[in-house]
C-alpha cells in the first residue's frame, strides 16, 4: 500500500474516532465519577446516578439551549451547578473542573468564601449529605454548551458546613 494512501486511511480513522470519543466525555459516568473525584479530596462518599435528576437536568438544559442563559432553574427540592463555555467543545469533566477549582476561594474554619469570590459550585459537589446527581449536556444555538447537574439533597443550606 502506498504511503500517501495509508496516511490518509488513518486520518480518516482518526476523525471518524473523535466523535465517539467527544461523546464519551459527556456520558452520565463521565459527569458521575468527575463529581466523586472531587468528593474523595476531601474524604466524602461517592455519589450515585439519579436518573430523575438527570431527567431533570436533561429537560432544563433542552429549554436553555435558545439562550444560554445561566438562570436557574428554581427547583425547590435540588441543588443546582450551571456551566457555560464557549466553545461548544467543554466536557463534562471541564465543567466539574470549574465548580471544584472554587475550593481556593473556600474557608472551611470560618465557613465562607473569600471576598468578592464564588465557592457555592464547590460546596454544592462537596456537600456531605448529598447522596445522587444528574447532568446534562447541550449544545447552544449560539455556539456555546450549557452544562447543568442537580443533587439530591441540596447542599449550600446556611449556617451549615459541607462536611
Amino acid at each position: 500500500m502506498d504511503s500517501s494512501v495509508l496516511e490518509t486511511l488513518v486520518i480518516a480513522c482518526v476523525f471518524l474516532m473523535l466523535p465517539s470519543v467527544f461523546l464519551a466525555q459527556n456520558s452520565p459516568a463521565d459527569f458521575l465519577n468527575a463529581h466523586n473525584d472531587v468528593r474523595g479530596t476531601v474524604g466524602l462518599p461517592c455519589l450515585v446516578l439519579n436518573i430523575t435528576l438527570q431527567e431533570y437536568a436533561q429537560s432544563y438544559a433542552n429549554n436553555r439551549s435558545s439562550d444560554c442563559l445561566l438562570r436557574l432553574s428554581g427547583a425547590p427540592d435540588y441543588g443546582e451547578n450551571l456551566f457555560i463555555g464557549t466553545p461548544a467543545n467543554y466536557s463534562a469533566l471541564d465543567a466539574v473542573n470549574a465548580w471544584a477549582a472554587e475550593r481556593q476561594y473556600y474557608n472551611y474554619d470560618t465557613n465562607t468564601c473569600m471576598m468578592g469570590k464564588v465557592c457555592g459550585h464547590y460546596t454544592q459537589l462537596i456537600w456531605n449529605t448529598t447522596t445522587s446527581v444528574g447532568c446534562a449536556r447541550v449544545p447552544c444555538v449560539n455556539g456555546s454548551v450549557f452544562i447543568t447537574c442537580n443533587y439530591y439533597r441540596a447542599g449550600n443550606v446556611i449556617g451549615q458546613r459541607p462536611y
